[in-house]
């Protein structure tokens, strides 16, 4: 579980975060939504430490993550796998070289122990025996689980994704959802997804926080938020075709 406990963020004197708190939970697919400004990117880059918070505290599993060095923060990172907005693969390495690299970069395995790990991820997301393509020769969706079989190839407890349908046609885009969401059940990940598409939020949402103006808005499931009475929740989710579509 990551626990965000009275966040407050600012930039040059204006507050971005105000009293954020909330929970996500393993073996669930936590949703963050909101208006483009609103605040959801910062508060994930919070999460993760590229940001460091004004107030409050960011704590991984009981660890008060705020509060340790560097030094400390290494072993919580080790934890985390991080899905990219536009896949972010490294272009002149094959897809088994792109997985092969958090390996390659903070463990001490064997040769045959990475490969076996590369071979097993690219299996889950059903890329088996892709190992040699280049990023130049996958379609979008390819990559997009190219790169998440990189993010889930050190066993992470964490997994954060940016906007991780960015750039997919809608079916596309469903597959990558599902996927997400089969490997945070299977693997008990606590799962965190960056997103503004209401596609993701209505087939995957177990918990979803709405940011607005840099507030906790709402907090509740996908099977919740098409009743909620939040006049700036409905004017976001019911501003999208799908769920005006859904509402009728």
């Amino acid at each position: 579980m990551i626990q965000a406990v009275e966040i407050c963020k600012q930039f040059n004197g204006q507050k971005v975060l105000d009293n954020i708190s909330c929970e996500f939970l393993p073996g669930m697919t936590n949703l963050i939504i909101g208006q483009s400004g609103s605040g959801k990117t910062v508060l994930m880059k919070c999460l993760v430490g590229l940001f460091e918070v004004d107030c409050g505290k960011v704590v991984y599993d009981g660890r008060n993550f705020s509060e340790m060095s560097i030094g400390q923060r290494k072993e919580i990172r080790q934890e985390m796998g991080m899905l990219f907005q536009m896949g972010a693969l490294f272009d002149s390495m094959n897809v088994e070289q792109n997985v092969m690299f958090p390996l390659n970069m903070f463990t001490t395995q064997t040769m045959e122990e990475k490969l076996d790990r590369v071979n097993f991820v690219l299996q889950r997301v059903n890329l088996e025996n892709k190992n040699r393509l280049m990023p130049s020769e996958l379609s979008g969706g390819m990559r997009k689980r190219v790169a998440i079989a990189r993010a889930i190839a050190m066993k992470p407890k964490y997994l954060f994704c940016d906007e991780p349908n960015s750039g997919l046609d809608p079916q596309t885009a469903g597959v990558i959802d599902i996927l997400i969401q089969e490997i945070t059940r299977e693997f008990d990940i606590t799962t965190i997804v960056n997103t503004h598409d209401m596609n993701s939020v209505l087939s995957i949402g177990d918990t979803v926080a709405f940011i607005y103006e840099g507030h906790l808005w709402w907090r509740g499931s996908k099977e919740d938020i098409l009743q909620a009475e939040n006049n700036e929740l409905n004017e976001f989710v019911f501003g999208t075709e799908l769920t005006s579509r859904l509402r009728r």
